[in-house]
């Protein structure tokens, strides 16, 4: 596995980027950076299953499958990904959700000089296609950034 990370320092309270970043409503927000129409169902806490989805290409729901591995509130967040979601339906059999099931995403909060610096770190797999590789690189710097703009916003608010 290979590990991607990204960073930002956000000048809000940790609270305040947790529910940011977390939250239904603004999480339809930062993450359409992403891809716009994208919402999770489930919640954050630690033995949940939770599915990211957004509307494909073809107008049917598609998306990924993940459970919660940790959770702790303003401090860590694991998901392990257990398949993908194709027309609405959970896929953990299929050649291609079975190659990333089990691959890790963490976000990680920490409080600093009056700052927030969050931590996201992606596991994929050394195989993958290059082009998704950099779709991450291309696309974590954007959302970060803008869900960094909101949550300043929020602070000052």
């Amino acid at each position: 596995m290979e590990k991607l990370q990204f960073s930002t320092r956000i000048n809000a309270p940790v609270q305040t980027v947790w529910s940011t970043m977390l939250d239904d409503a603004t999480y339809r927000d930062w993450t359409s950076a992403f891809h716009e129409g994208s919402y999770y169902e489930g919640d954050w806490n630690q033995g949940s299953e939770i599915r990211f989805l957004g509307p494909d290409g073809n107008g049917s729901l598609g998306g990924m499958l993940a459970t919660v591995e940790e959770s702790r509130p303003h401090e860590f967040v694991s998901l392990r990904y257990l398949g993908q979601i194709v027309e609405g339906v959970n896929d953990t059999t299929s050649d291609e959700a079975k190659s990333f099931a089990g691959t890790h995403e963490n976000y990680t909060f920490r409080q600093a000089d009056g700052m927030t610096a969050l931590d996201v770190e992606i596991e994929v797999d050394a195989d993958s296609d290059d082009e998704f590789v950099q779709m991450f690189n291309d696309l974590w710097p954007k959302a970060l950034d803008k869900l960094k703009a909101m949550c300043e916003r929020e602070a000052t608010s």
